[in-house]
């Protein structure tokens, strides 16, 4: 035990001296976690406070045109503003651009006219297939399409969703003007306002509940998904500092030099992983804290911890000791430090990447998806989430700390061939 703590004592002087290396273990996640977290909480928010902002150049005068501005206004998602008079693609780009809009739409001057033209052919039909006297039915062309302008810089899946609001905005004007035609074909009379309203507003309600295994229903946030995936990423670069470690004292003759001295050079290493573990917990609670007690003075939503703190604690404890046997591994097997830092820094983006903490595990296809299994991120990930997003206790993470330690495990077994191999022990 006295080797052991002796040991500690010393691996604990040489993480300190590392100026660094404490740095990218701790300033720079903490940066990080703050402004991914930041950005995309705007993200988040968007439908409700930051609005797209978008222009529209109504070429039309009749009332189909007015409805269409209006519909759009309530959708909740737009900050529209209107520009006046005939404009080309040209003219649109520089109204964007001078009303720092991201869309741009022109409504056609015929706009009112081939949406009456459309839902009186549409009525004319209705009553047919009725068996009533209807309008003589015409063939009418479909209304002139709308044109989008937009910033590239949109993202396709927000272009989507503007698209779908659109069409929805365009749906509910020709529902309006085809309604009004029928019923002033079978009535001879206007339909009144509030039966229009009536059935037109007369839509089934949509509940979004989250599913959760501890039976609550706390909307997830920003907070809640970024703050575990970028302290998994603060966890394993930990390899810029131990990874390290193991160099110099592979090239410095320690290891050699433990071969003649009282000891065992398991009280190395294991010395090494119980220093860079502590190191490990030191970071998930710096991190959690800043969201529980930092966001909230930042504007961001406060991060909320599991009911399960135990499982939380052994849940940091294993994805911890992954990180601590990967760096190790890297380590020894690296030939110079820059080899260890380079190769390290490289393969946690690479590992975060297809591990889901940069895209989604689900949105992965083919054989990303599949190699998402290999990567001790995804476990790691998949196990925050289950206790901080779905209230998960001890015994829903069980099927993913399982092939966590199993990878754990075959780390510590590779750094212990690649010491035999190089007869550093």
């Amino acid at each position: 035990m006295f080797k052991l703590k002796a040991t500690i004592i010393k691996d604990i002087r040489i993480l300190l001296r590392d100026k660094v290396g404490i740095s990218l273990m701790f300033i720079m996640p903490i940066i990080l976690v703050v402004v991914v977290t930041s950005i995309q909480n705007s993200t988040f928010q968007l439908v409700n406070k930051n609005k797209l902002s978008i222009i529209i150049n109504n070429s039309d005068t009749g009332q189909a045109s007015k409805q269409l501005i209006k519909a759009i206004n309530k959708i909740g998602m737009f900050k529209a503003s209107q520009v006046s008079g005939d404009k080309t693609e040209q003219q649109i780009a520089e109204a964007m651009h001078q009303h720092d809009a991201m869309l741009g739409i022109i409504i056609p001057s015929n706009f009112s006219a081939k949406v009456a033209a459309k839902s009186k052919s549409v009525a004319g039909k209705a009553l047919t297939s009725f068996g009533l006297q209807g309008d003589p039915v015409k063939n009418v062309g479909d209304v002139d399409p709308l044109t989008v302008y937009y910033n590239p810089i949109l993202q396709d899946n927000i272009r989507l969703s503007v698209q779908g609001a659109l069409r929805s905005a365009l749906q509910l004007v020709e529902s309006r003007e085809t309604l009004r035609s029928l019923y002033f074909s079978i009535n001879e009379k206007q339909l009144p306002e509030s039966l229009e309203n009536e059935m037109l507003n007369n839509k089934t309600a949509i509940n979004e509940i989250p599913v959760s295994k501890d039976g609550t229903r706390t909307t997830p946030n920003a907070t809640q998904h970024n703050v575990p995936a970028w302290t998994i990423f603060a966890m394993f670069f930990i390899i810029m500092s131990l990874g390290g470690s193991v160099v110099r004292e592979k090239i410095s003759g320690s290891f050699i030099r433990l071969k003649t001295l009282p000891t065992n050079y398991f009280v190395g290493l294991l010395s090494k992983q119980i220093t860079y573990l502590v190191v490990t917990m030191l970071q998930a609670a710096v991190i959690f804290s800043m969201g529980i007690w930092l966001f909230p003075f930042l504007g961001l939503p406060a991060l909320n911890l599991p009911s399960d703190v135990l499982a939380l604690i052994i849940v940091t404890v294993v994805c911890g000791w992954c990180a601590v046997s990967y760096a190790m591994c890297v380590g020894v097997f690296a030939q110079t430090q820059e080899q260890a830092n380079g190769f390290g820094a490289v393969s946690i983006v690479i590992l975060a990447s297809i591990g889901g903490l940069m895209v989604p595990s689900f949105a992965m296809q083919g054989f990303f998806k599949s190699a998402a299994n290999l990567s001790p991120m995804h476990w790691c990930l998949q196990a925050y989430y289950t206790l901080f997003l779905e209230g998960g206790k001890l015994k829903d993470v069980i099927n993913n700390i399982i092939p966590l330690l199993i990878i754990t495990l075959l780390l510590q077994l590779v750094t212990f061939v690649g010491l035999k191999r190089k007869n550093l022990i």
